[in-house]
């Protein structure tokens, strides 16, 4: 019996000490399980932090590359506008090489024109006559058109004074005497009149 007894004291004995293996084991495998649990939670903190670092580098990058496209759609707007602009004065004003190129000829023709009439003249000057009309007719047609002058106040925008005299009789800063016609096309002058203004 007492050897039963030690066997059971042994059975015990062993049943202790591999109960408190078993609870060193758990603890062990506890404190890795704890050890890994933090070590991965630091993981997924450093994780989330250099994600989050990330996500507001690029916003910061998106705000700018937005306020960069924004720029560039005002300036390409703003070129859209400028061109159109331009074509439309192209378009407007696209005769007036050639009607600066044809005022020296209409002048001739005006200076033609005041040739005295004689039999002998009065042919040709009735068909200068009517070629200088067909050119005054294309001109107005390309939208041309004489500045008036005499009996006009003097303009500087459209007038050249080249002589001034005194004329009681008249008002100041009036003009007298038209010296060389003087054009614009549409809403541009193309050659100011040079005039005789009134003091």
């Amino acid at each position: 019996m007492e050897e039963q007894k030690k066997q059971e004291n042994t059975a015990t004995d062993e049943g202790m000490d591999i109960k408190e293996q078993v609870t060193e084991d758990a603890v062990e495998s506890a404190e890795v399980i704890d050890t890994e649990e933090t070590d991965e939670a630091n993981d997924v903190n450093d994780e989330t932090s250099e994600l989050e670092r990330k996500l507001e580098e690029l916003e910061v990058e998106k705000d700018k590359l937005y306020d960069r496209l924004l720029r560039i759609q005002a300036e390409y707007d703003n070129y859209k506008k400028r061109t159109l602009k331009e074509r439309e004065a192209d378009r407007k004003y696209k005769s007036q090489d050639l009607i600066e190129e044809l005022l020296p000829v209409l002048d001739n023709f005006e200076r033609a024109l005041q040739v005295e009439k004689t039999e002998a003249t009065a042919s040709i000057i009735e068909g200068i006559t009517m070629v200088y009309n067909q050119i005054k007719e294309a001109l107005a047609s390309q939208g041309a058109e004489e500045i008036a002058s005499v009996g006009e106040e003097f303009d500087p925008n459209i007038h050249h004074a080249v002589m001034q005299i005194e004329d009681e009789s008249q008002p100041s800063n009036i003009v007298i005497e038209e010296l060389q016609k003087g054009y614009k096309l549409k809403d541009r002058v193309i050659r100011p009149a040079m005039v005789k203004v009134n003091k």
